[in-house]
């Protein structure tokens, strides 16, 4: 067990990378199931679900090497096609694993997934593609049967939800199906696009990725391929965030700007200035920090769910009221009450939170409900002026890689200590 002591109340400032995006590391490890031979993934941040991901290909039979930065997974001897539920249980995102393991062996046994509680997030939309792949699905208890002893099938789905996991599964599964599949409805987001990249380097012919339709002609198998994993997006907007809260001055490096222009909008809108510079963003925070009238979590090119809870932290010492509205998981508020520990005054009506700026926060000892809220809470004790104790940091750990590292390149005061249990 790990916790974090940070010694917050001065300004961060300096520059810094940003690690490879978690969101596509992991749906790639996945699909690397069906190369049937050695991939290579480089900008593979070193994160636990990475890790959980790692231990699932190798029970299915892969060999996995991290070098450096890059992860090496070997899946030619591959023939499993059951996960054991602590494996599943492990993370949310286990489930990506369904699509793969149809596509490879015609049949995947799992358990439901497990991951951060911040509301349902039903596996239906996968489910109910494999169907119309031409899989057979029992759901029984619990525990996932699929089957499809003749192949999968090209067909036409359209989600009634933009579902990025569920994009990602059919993509996966559709790549060495039979006919062509169309996916209407289809998530946007930056990560869908590099996982179809991804797929296009080992063979497959997908198009569309990024945009509201995806189309996907199945060919009749796929190759080791080599693929560099984009950045995090989330974790980039996480350090621009400690910037505005500790009133400081921050340039993260190595980003894809496009990919952050919801996030950059509510900057401005709270004072910051930003300045981009080719693959470089900079944000300075202003002496206060304004109060944004609404910010709605929507799906992409909407402003992430992802970044809802570090945001609000940054707004709890804006000036006036801000109102945040959650539009995707009805869980997602549940870092509000240890954010109060600081001395923030934030109101919450079902999926909406009303945040009152105060003059200052105060350190505290919180404990982390998940892994944005666990950022959030990174953020309010780099704030507070004090020292300040997160315990239970696992949850941020599944996402941030050394975060206390990122924290000390910019001149912050923050490390990770043992923990009794």
């Amino acid at each position: 067990m790990r916790k974090y002591i940070v010694r917050g109340g001065t300004p961060l400032y300096g520059s810094t990378g940003v690690q490879g995006a978690k969101n596509s590391a992991l749906p790639i490890l996945a699909a690397s199931v069906l190369s049937g031979g050695r991939c290579v993934i480089r900008n593979c941040p070193a994160l636990s679900d990475v890790e959980a991901t790692l231990a699932i290909l190798r029970h299915v039979g892969c060999e996995t090497l991290r070098e450096g930065g890059a992860v090496v997974v070997d899946s030619a001897r591959a023939e499993g096609s059951e996960i054991p539920e602590p494996l599943m249980r492990e993370m949310r995102s286990s489930v990506i694993f369904l699509g793969a393991l149809l596509a490879k062996t015609g049949y995947a046994r799992l358990s439901a997934p497990g991951g951060c509680e911040i509301g349902l997030r039903p596996i239906d939309l996968h489910l109910d593609a494999m169907r119309r792949l031409g899989a057979v699905v029992k759901d029984d208890a619990g525990v996932i049967e699929c089957r499809a002893p003749d192949g999968l099938k090209g067909a036409n789905i359209t989600l009634s939800f933009p579902s990025v996991g569920a994009t990602e599964n059919i993509m996966i599964a559709a790549a060495t199906a039979k006919g062509e599949t169309l996916v209407v409805n289809a998530a946007r987001e930056p990560e869908i696009s590099d996982l179809a990249d991804y797929l296009n380097g080992m063979g497959a012919k997908i198009s569309g990725a990024g945009e509201g339709t995806v189309r996907i002609r199945g060919v009749s198998g796929l190759h080791p391929a080599e693929h560099t994993v984009i950045p995090d997006r989330i974790a980039a907007a996480t350090l621009l965030a400690a910037a505005a809260a500790t009133g400081g001055e921050v340039t993260v490096n190595r980003v894809i700007p496009a990919h952050l222009e919801p996030v950059l909008a509510a900057f401005a809108e709270a004072g910051c200035d930003t300045r981009i510079r080719g693959d470089a963003i900079r944000l300075t925070a202003p002496a206060r920090l304004k109060a944004v009238s609404t910010v709605r979590t929507m799906p992409y090119p909407g402003f992430p769910t992802d970044f809802q809870a570090p945001f609000t932290a940054v707004l709890t010492k804006a000036d006036g009221a801000s109102v945040v509205i959650e539009t995707i998981f009805e869980s997602r508020f549940k870092y509000i009450g240890e954010l109060v520990r600081f001395g923030a005054k934030i109101r919450r009506d079902g999926r909406m939170a009303v945040i009152e700026g105060v003059p200052r926060l105060y350190p505290a000892g919180v404990v982390t409900p998940d892994l944005r809220g666990g950022a959030a809470l990174v953020l309010a004790a780099l704030s507070a002026e004090g020292e300040s104790e997160i315990r239970d940091v696992r949850h941020i750990e599944r996402g941030y890689e050394d975060i206390c590292g990122a924290v000390r390149a910019l001149h912050g005061n923050m490390e990770a200590v043992s923990a009794a249990p």
